[in-house]
């Protein structure tokens, strides 16, 4: 299991009080640091059953700034937005959470943080 995460974040500190409660075993990605490649991006899309636009901070100043709320949300349009959080990590949700079964859920929740480490059925951490 890996989290994806900026510490600054309190719902990625919540994320990982869960994970250490549960005794999961995770690897920490500090996104921001180590910002995943258009490819990475693709993959986690696909784990998490999502489109790039699902998971962009619409709100933040450099979304503004690069007028993402005109953006289209097509098939057409969709490298476009890939190419946008791989260059601006900072427009990723957070904390994203990819589970060992192959899939990956965005941890803004307990439930949700909860819900990837039962589909992790991880027990060695306990």
């Amino acid at each position: 299991m890996e989290i994806w995460l900026n510490p600054a974040c309190s719902k990625c500190r919540s994320a990982v009080d869960i994970l250490n409660e549960e005794g999961a075993q995770y690897t920490v990605r500090r996104y921001l640091d180590d910002p995943p490649s258009a490819e990475e991006l693709r993959a986690v899309l696909a784990r998490l059953g999502l489109e790039p636009w699902d998971i962009t901070r619409t709100q933040e100043a450099e979304a503004k700034e690069l007028g993402l709320g005109g953006w289209e949300r097509t098939e057409a349009a969709r490298e476009r937005w890939i190419a946008a959080l791989a260059g601006h990590p900072r427009l990723i949700q957070r904390p994203i959470i990819t589970a060992d079964d192959g899939s990956a859920v965005v941890g803004r929740s307990e439930e949700a943080v909860r819900e990837a480490v039962a589909r992790t059925g991880d027990e060695q951490g306990r």
